[in-house]
């Protein structure tokens, strides 16, 4: 058994529990990974709270996570034992229910599709932080189909996916002008991400913005009032469901591992930076406290847990399709036994 935060019931944070949860044997496709580090994702508040997602209980939250890999099927062929890896688990475009084992966990088994080699320079608690929100950000400019030289509006700048966004735009996406809103404590934090200009929306309405925009990316679901700024056949991209405006579409992601190794170059050259929340990383023992400060929407960059406290290798009941080796030297010292 492994320890884990799940739920048997939908709720508020508080429906949360510390328990034991059985350790997954992976499949012929997929990776055992022990987790170093996760992030916490609006998505998972959603689906703790309602019945957004078909899964069964109980329900260990999480997407994001950064671990190393210590059991594999025989079919993987990209990934071996101690290799350090990072990704979104579930696929929410994929057919069935959800998995009910999310990254809150010492132990998750994910398919190997949907990893992808941690940079060396990051730490696991940075690269924790981004899976999920990077590939959503990319989907919103693909989803656009956003041109070279463009420029574009980014509501919510100082998010987990705004601050992508605004980084992805400057250095991947040729963006010529880069607009973003933020409260006033987040200005200069929001203009060191590399925002040409700086909107506090305390200060100012988006009627009063001047300029119209190629491309208005909305992180935040404020499309019905945000829609102004926006050139008259431009996109308008809300990855909130369902979008406020009726020129506005809806931009979910693709979960690829591909697309996660595509910006490799970008992440171990510094130009695409990872935004870890000040008040964090968390102690996975305050998983709820995190809950907490992500739900009041003040979360600046991504809210993430580390301090996980498996120091053990598991031990898997014996399965064909199970290659196993012995844990790299910064592990533990006990081999991995399968049987």
């Amino acid at each position: 058994m492994q320890k884990t935060w799940f739920y048997e019931e939908y709720g508020p944070k508080e429906v949360l529990k510390l328990g034991d949860f059985p350790i997954p044997t992976p499949q012929h496709n997929q990776l055992l990974i022990q987790v170093r580090a996760a992030a916490l994702n609006p998505i998972d508040c959603k689906r703790r709270q309602r019945a957004i997602f078909p899964s069964d209980f109980p329900v260990v939250p999480g997407c994001d996570m950064a671990g190393i890999v210590v059991a594999k099927g025989s079919c993987v062929k990209k990934f071996s034992i101690g290799d350090e890896v990072y990704g979104n688990v579930q696929d929410f475009n994929a057919e069935g229910k959800l998995k009910q084992l999310g990254t809150l966990a010492e132990f998750i088994v994910v398919e190997e599709s949907l990893v992808a080699t941690k940079p060396k320079n990051l730490s696991f608690e940075e690269a924790a932080s981004l899976p999920l929100a990077v590939q959503t950000a990319i989907e919103g400019f693909e989803t656009a189909g956003f041109k070279v030289g463009q420029n574009i509006f980014v509501v919510g700048g100082a998010g987990g996916v705004g601050t992508l966004v605004i980084q992805l735009a400057k250095h991947l996406y040729g963006a010529s002008y880069v607009v973003a809103t933020t409260s006033t404590p987040k200005v200069e934090f929001v203009k060191n991400l590399g925002a040409d200009k700086v909107i506090d929306y305390t200060k100012t309405t988006y009627e009063e913005v001047e300029e119209k925009y190629d491309f208005l990316y909305d992180t935040i679901g404020d499309c019905k009032n945000s829609f102004v700024v926006a050139k008259e056949e431009a996109p308008i991209v809300d990855i909130t469901w369902p979008p406020s405006h009726p020129r506005a579409v809806y931009s979910s992601l693709t979960v690829s591992g591909e697309n996660l190794e595509k910006l490799r170059p970008y992440l171990e050259s510094g130009k695409l930076k990872a935004e870890i929340d000040p008040t964090g990383p968390y102690k996975f023992t305050d998983v709820i406290e995190a809950f907490r400060h992500l739900e009041t929407g003040r979360a600046r960059g991504k809210v993430v847990i580390t301090g996980f406290p498996s120091q053990h290798i598991p031990s898997l009941k014996s399965c064909d399709n199970i290659n196993s080796l012995p844990p790299p030297p910064e592990m533990v010292s006990q081999e991995m036994s399968v049987y």
